[in-house]
């Protein structure tokens, strides 16, 4: 396989994790932290820190979400699931200084 084709096929992937988590939030009303780190763009590895980010600024705003069950690779964890407008009262609190992790502050501000 060339570069070009490497190229396309990771592009291709990022954008089918973006559009199937963004419509999984839609669908079901709400989602993980990361489930919404990952609708705005972020990768697995960033969303998850992200996620620990916005996690920690939900106890300073108050928003507590709602539980849920999260199933992976056939493992059922105990989760907690947030609305659009709940993570963008996180994200307004959020201070990144990572120039990506300010985008995707600024764009989970603006989904709700």
């Amino acid at each position: 396989m060339n570069a070009k084709a490497r190229t396309a096929r990771r592009t291709l992937r990022d954008r089918t994790r973006t559009q199937r988590a963004a419509a999984r939030i839609t669908r079901q009303g709400a989602g993980t932290l990361a489930t919404h780190c990952i609708a705005a763009g972020l990768g697995i590895r960033e969303a998850r820190t992200v996620a620990g980010s916005l996690r920690k600024n939900a106890a300073k705003v108050g928003v507590t979400g709602a539980p849920g069950t999260s199933y992976v690779h056939g493992r059922a964890r105990a989760c907690t699931r947030y609305t659009r407008a709940e993570v963008a009262r996180m994200a307004v609190v959020y201070r990144p200084r990572k120039p990506a992790y300010k985008a995707v502050a600024t764009h989970l501000t603006l989904a709700a």
